[in-house]
């Protein structure tokens, strides 16, 4: 599997990799938060499964995008100048919403609040949902598309965005004026110096 697919297909292992730390340290938080690990004692936050939910989930994030960055997507730079931070965190924040969702079906129009069930539904289904939406949404606003000879050769027009065409026309542009400037070889004929 070489070109596109292949870079897709690492991607989207190496995104699972960090994704699964990053959600069993979240899984941990969480149950130590809201259920207390079934201890004797009573848990920080029994009875507030939306506030352990984005606490735990908030050291995730952290986790997910120190990964993605320096691992996942390495090679694609990102599209703004705050090394895609900003997005990165809004694109979470957003898609947190996902597996809260899941949660609060689960107790509120299920009646379950278990320990089993939310995991369940917020750990498992609405982490599923959330990640899937996550990646896709990482790799088309967060992250730019990495610009590989091959692929230029074959299809120009599906390596870069309209913007990014643009401002290599304006650097091809820039570069062409400064070259005819200096080289006396690409001059102008009739301003060529004679013999």
């Amino acid at each position: 599997m070489g070109g596109r697919w292949g870079r897709v297909f690492t991607e989207a292992y190496r995104f699972l990799a960090v994704g699964g730390i990053a959600t069993i340290v979240a899984f941990v938080i969480f149950n130590f938060l809201v259920h207390g690990f079934n201890t004797s004692h009573q848990a920080l936050l029994d009875g507030q499964p939306y506030l352990g939910y984005v606490i735990a989930n908030t050291v995730g994030m952290l986790i997910s995008y120190r990964g993605s960055r320096t691992w996942v997507f390495k090679h694609r730079p990102p599209r703004s100048a705050d090394g895609g931070r900003t997005a990165f965190f809004a694109i979470n924040v957003v898609t947190m919403l996902i597996p809260i969702a899941c949660l609060w079906l689960s107790r509120n129009a299920l009646g379950l609040s278990d320990p089993w069930s939310d995991n369940v539904s917020a750990n498992v289904i609405g982490l599923f949902l959330g990640l899937v939406a996550r990646f896709y949404l990482f790799r088309t606003l967060v992250f730019r598309l990495p610009v590989h000879l091959p692929d230029l050769m074959h299809n120009p027009l599906q390596v870069f965005d309209i913007g990014e065409l643009v401002d290599a026309e304006r650097s091809a542009e820039a570069e062409v004026v400064l070259t005819d400037s200096t080289d006396p070889s690409r001059s102008d004929p009739a301003r060529r110096p004679g013999p």
